[in-house]
């Protein structure tokens, strides 16, 4: 089992903490990591493009001329696709494009993900996620010395804290996020992960073998 060491937000050294092999050490599988992003990122999409249709255009809905006996076509309506300004044939509507994946398969692009960032060494224990003020100053600080060479961070805690993610929402590249809600894809977006002890205790109950039927109620869906 991979031993990590934990930081406090000074980044001194405070302790250890062992990981559970099936979800921090288990082979990364890239197809699994390719699906759950093409799977978050449908999910994302607004789908609210859309063209109007002949009924929908401006325009007299009177026969332009009579049908026989004037040499020319024979013409229906000013909003005829086939005429300037009229409308759109099969153009797209507003939909939805999500779509459901199998559990397995999220639960496995997320025991995949944090053990590529294991293995990379990109992630990071703290102790916890303690401040005491909401302002981003303190946080900077802390994250500067925790990940001085990382562009962009993504910050999980476990248990809700008002003033961390006050602190966070305000930093350009850092994203926080509750246990709950960890994504394959904000794994793969962010160079560097910084996880509380107590949150990297609860992904190891949540994703371990023994929770792999059940484990991924823990983990909401994208939007």
């Amino acid at each position: 089992m991979p031993v990590v060491d934990v930081k406090n937000l000074k980044g001194d050294k405070v302790g250890q903490v062992t990981l559970a092999d099936d979800v921090f050490a288990a082979e990364v599988n890239p197809h699994l990591l390719h699906e759950t992003a093409r799977w978050y990122l449908a999910g994302e999409r607004a789908g609210t493009h859309k063209t109007k249709g002949r009924g929908e255009v401006s325009g007299a809905g009177r026969k332009l001329w009579r049908q026989k006996g004037t040499g020319r076509a024979r013409v229906g309506s000013i909003r005829s696709p086939i005429w300037r300004k009229g409308g759109t044939v099969h153009g797209p509507q507003p939909r939805d494009y999500s779509y459901r994946i199998p559990k397995k398969v999220l639960l496995g692009a997320l025991r995949s993900a944090l053990s590529a960032k294991l293995a990379d060494a990109k992630l990071i224990v703290v102790d916890a996620w303690a401040l005491d003020s909401h302002k981003s100053k303190a946080l900077r600080q802390s994250l500067s010395k925790l990940a001085a060479g990382s562009r962009t961070l993504l910050l999980v805690e476990n248990a809700q804290n008002r003033n961390f993610e006050l602190a966070s929402r305000n930093l350009a590249g850092v994203k926080s996020v509750a246990t709950r809600e960890l994504q394959p894809y904000d794994l793969l977006r962010h160079d560097s992960l910084i996880v509380s002890k107590e949150a990297a205790l609860k992904l190891n109950t949540a994703l371990g073998a023994k929770k792999s039927n059940g484990g991924l109620a823990q983990i909401a869906p994208a939007k």
